[in-house]
């Protein structure tokens, strides 16, 4: 029997409670596979940890988390604890330290939940978002000077490095060829950002001719938005920086009903550190422990890590059982249904023992 060795980071706000659901639905699926089990630690970094000492996690972070096959990771910030101490002290060391260079968001309108997009349903919007994960507008390169004088500066440099941009850039064209539809956009802002967009766009026409037999297209991020709502039908698989495909893969989870039902895989795709799977929505603390916390977006997340751990089968099994229960309308609020995160869970876990695939 396989065993994965699973990192599970619950982290902050609802992160545990989703967590924790996340971890019911893989318990199930192992039971009714019988052939792998999981063998998961617990960590408890986060920003209470932070608040008692100094760090949301130790200096050996991630050099502890080497030794597993994924990490299965909740949210985290904090309403008193600055965001960019939170995000710089736990996820964007993890994604950085790790090259997890692939960021992977898959949305589509499930069964049972309503899209705020008028007559677009189950179908007409299934896309999955490539962001570049590992430099971009988010490499942390920049400063301020003068702090708190009239003449302060602050800088923010975003870097995109040929080797940065082709390799995702060649990630997104091999999985759009993979798609039914063989479709990729090819999102930027070239028109104001002459040089790092500009290579962008040149580095897709080079990297495209690889790939004949996908169609391609480009856009300007701020028209995308307006593709994305006025064409959803148009749109397949989508490649952008960190900032942009960031702030599209938001629009994108609304579109499909809730940041709720969105998920996201951090991958290494050379597949030389662990990669790290986390649901899109945060740390959600207008709604922690009340027990309403949308599971689906944990369920689809822990899908994408049983794919990256070669077990297709399970990970089919688990979106065949989440589909399921959206279509029998057992939903929490976000989605317009009164069900609790633990009721939604129970009836994915009921659904993954009853399958007949």
């Amino acid at each position: 029997m396989k065993t994965y060795k699973i990192a599970a980071i619950p982290a902050d706000g609802i992160g545990p409670e989703v967590i924790a659901a996340g971890l019911q639905a893989l318990e199930a699926l192992a039971g009714r596979d019988g052939k792998f089990k999981f063998d998961v630690t617990e960590f408890d970094w986060s920003s209470e940890r932070y608040k008692k000492t100094g760090a949301l996690m130790p200096e050996d972070g991630p050099e502890q988390l080497k030794a597993f096959d994924a990490i299965f990771f909740g949210a985290v910030g904090a309403p008193d604890v600055p965001d960019h101490l939170t995000l710089w002290g736990l996820r964007l060391p993890i994604c950085q330290g790790f090259d997890q260079y692939a960021n992977v968001r898959p949305t589509k309108i499930l069964p049972g939940i309503q899209s705020p997009l008028e007559g677009v349903g189950p179908g007409d919007l299934d896309w999955v978002i490539v962001r570049e994960n590992s430099e971009g507008e988010y490499s942390g390169h920049g400063g301020r000077a003068h702090k708190g004088l009239p003449e302060e500066v602050g800088t923010e440099v975003a870097i995109f490095t040929r080797v940065g941009v082709t390799r995702i850039m060649r990630y997104a064209f091999k999985l759009a060829q993979s798609r039914p539809r063989r479709l990729l956009t090819v999102v930027t802002k070239s028109n104001a950002q002459r040089h790092g967009m500009v290579m962008w766009d040149e580095i897709a026409a080079e990297v495209s001719k690889e790939f004949p037999d996908v169609t391609w297209d480009k856009m300007l991020v701020d028209a995308m938005t307006v593709r994305m709502v006025k064409n959803p039908q148009s749109l397949d698989t989508i490649v952008a920086t960190n900032l942009h495909a960031d702030i599209l893969s938001d629009l994108a989870g609304a579109l499909a009903g809730s940041l709720g039902v969105a998920p996201t895989g951090n991958i290494d795709p050379e597949r030389r550190y662990p990669s790290m799977f986390e649901p899109i929505h945060g740390s959600a603390f207008d709604i922690t422990g009340k027990g309403i916390a949308n599971p689906v977006a944990t369920f689809w997340t822990a899908a994408q890590m049983l794919e990256h751990l070669g077990e297709g089968d399970a990970a089919k099994r688990l979106m065949v059982a989440v589909e399921q229960v959206c279509a029998d309308g057992v939903l929490t609020p976000d989605v317009g249904g009164t069900a609790t995160t633990q009721q939604v869970t129970d009836a994915v876990c009921a659904a993954i023992r009853g399958a007949n695939i």
